[in-house]
């Protein structure tokens, strides 16, 4: 087997309002758009987008390191995403943590080395 990269796929139910969010606070860039599917791109890693979702709250296992995770934090909220948790410092960890939701109820997290 030959893989030739990673694709995180997350469930949308509004296309235009996800691209939205996940270009203009994340700061993904485009690499393919569609109605029901579209590639977000960060260094070499893929986030897919699927339409089709119904907008219910959804764990994912989505990580972003940032640089300044209040600032980030701050970002998501005005951008429409909410904020489920944190920042915080977990015990033995080197690492601040927020658990944050996108505009399509998808849950993932923000960390930021210390």
């Amino acid at each position: 087997m030959n893989v030739e990269s990673v694709k995180y796929m997350l469930m949308v139910q509004d296309m235009g309002r996800a691209l939205t969010f996940y270009t203009g606070v994340i700061g993904l860039e485009v690499g393919y758009q569609s109605e029901f599917w579209s590639e977000l791109k960060v260094g070499d890693a893929i986030v897919a987008l699927h339409g089709g979702g119904a907008g219910e709250t959804d764990e994912t296992g989505l990580i972003f390191q940032v640089g300044d995770i209040d600032e980030a934090v701050r970002e998501v909220e005005n951008g429409g995403g909410q904020v489920v948790s944190g920042p915080s410092d977990p015990p033995g960890e080197p690492i601040r943590l927020a658990r944050v939701a996108d505009t399509e109820g998808n849950r993932f997290s923000l960390d930021q080395r210390r």
